[in-house]
């Protein structure tokens, strides 16, 4: 083990040792490396800070079904059963039409008005409460119960007061998916730049490469501290592109803060959490890692 962590620790040093005699173009590779990154990552904080927002608004959806206005209350009130066989895990309230006025008259403040009409016009009510759903296929059966209860004797208007939240859910996972190939084809940069980076070392070090061949050196030996310029060189990439990002965050929480304001809201973006930072360091360093490995198993084969 002891013996392990020195040959690594060697291998560590070496990647620095030559890291410091070109540190211009170490810099300059982790700039564009960094920019590559930046992208896919304020995407993610972006949609890390929506998700909690639309899951809050994908609370108790509703389905509001209204009875045709010359239905006898006797049929209203019996349509409670074939609903409850429709929605078993929903909460279904019906609402007569004397109550549907009397909550009309309380919140409208026209009560006046609406005693000039003589008449009762709203019809009775039934109002189906379901658990939140936060994605458009969760939404898909509701439609399909919706569309039934439309055939029931005596319906005259079924409103689902929550369709937006399927919208909401379905451009969310079109984003989620977009990301993903903004990220797929970022990473593919990623793991080019560092290729390259990797492949311009091994021919500025080729003589002392074979020079190490000469005396016994090992595949492995010679190829670590390459493995570690490229952790090296994604790790630092990363650090800069989410350094990036919390930089981005304040110009952007200006402009939404005047924004939300109209909606007497106080919304924020808000930087990522410590474990999911850590989380996109070690893919950056992975990735320099992966371009790394692929230009080593390519360049240095030619040598032996």
């Amino acid at each position: 083990m002891i013996s392990w962590f020195r040959q690594h620790g060697f291998a560590l040093g070496a990647a620095l040792v030559h890291l410091r005699k070109a540190p211009g173009s170490f810099l300059f590779n982790i700039l564009v490396v960094a920019i590559a990154l930046a992208l896919p990552f304020m995407g993610l904080t972006l949609l890390d800070n929506v998700r909690p927002l639309s899951e809050q608004m994908s609370v108790d959806p509703e389905i509001s079904l209204f009875m045709k206005q010359d239905v006898a209350r006797e049929q209203s009130a019996a349509l409670a059963t074939p609903l409850r066989e429709l929605m078993k895990d929903a909460k279904i309230i019906f609402v007569p039409r004397e109550k549907a006025l009397d909550q009309l008259k309380g919140k409208s403040g026209l009560s006046d008005v609406l005693a000039t009409l003589g008449e009762n016009p709203l019809p009775d009510s039934y109002i189906i409460k379901l658990d939140a759903f936060r994605s458009a296929a969760a939404g898909l059966d509701v439609d399909t119960l919706a569309e039934q209860m439309r055939t029931l004797p005596g319906v005259d208007t079924v409103q689902i007061d929550s369709a937006w939240v399927k919208r909401l859910a379905a451009l969310i996972g079109v984003l989620k998916l977009a990301l993903l190939l903004l990220a797929a084809t970022l990473g593919t940069v990623v793991v080019a730049v560092v290729f390259n980076t990797i492949r311009l070392q091994v021919l500025t070090q080729r003589e002392e490469i074979l020079v190490s061949k000469l005396i016994g050196a090992t595949d492995t030996f010679i190829h670590r501290p390459f493995y570690y310029t490229g952790a090296l060189l994604g790790l630092c990439a990363g650090g800069a592109a989410l350094g990036a990002v919390a930089l981005a965050l304040q110009p952007l929480n200006k402009a939404i803060a005047e924004f939300a304001r109209l909606y007497a809201s106080e919304f924020q973006l808000a930087p990522l959490e410590p474990l999911p930072m850590a989380g996109l360091l070690a893919v950056s360093a992975a990735l320099g890692l992966a371009g790394a490995v692929l230009s080593v198993q390519r360049h240095l084969a030619r040598l032996n």
